[in-house]
């Protein structure tokens, strides 16, 4: 889950987490298969100047990318693919 890094007021040497909201995009939630523990960044996959949403996971070595749609929307999550079959990172389990 992303969440925002915020500064108590007055104290910048002890750093506070604010309360995590889930993400979501066209298709629901933003989420990963088990087992989980996902890997999220932003970058601009397709050129667009708008940052997307691209967030790896551990099962399979799958990469999922989250077209961002601007106004804070995003598209429905696909899966990264090659030659027409999902992206896998090699010796993932």
């Amino acid at each position: 889950m992303l969440h925002a890094l915020l500064l108590a007021a007055g104290s910048f040497d002890k750093p506070q987490f604010a309360t995590p909201e889930r993400m979501k995009a066209a298709d629901g939630f933003v989420r990963v298969e088990a087992p989980g523990w996902a890997a999220p960044c932003w970058h601009d996959v397709d050129g667009d100047g708008k940052k997307d949403l691209v967030v790896g996971q551990f099962r399979d070595g799958k990469i999922r990318i989250y077209k961002n749609l601007g106004d804070a929307k995003l598209a429905e999550g696909r899966w990264l693919q090659v030659g027409g079959k999902d992206a896998t990172v090699p010796g993932v389990w």
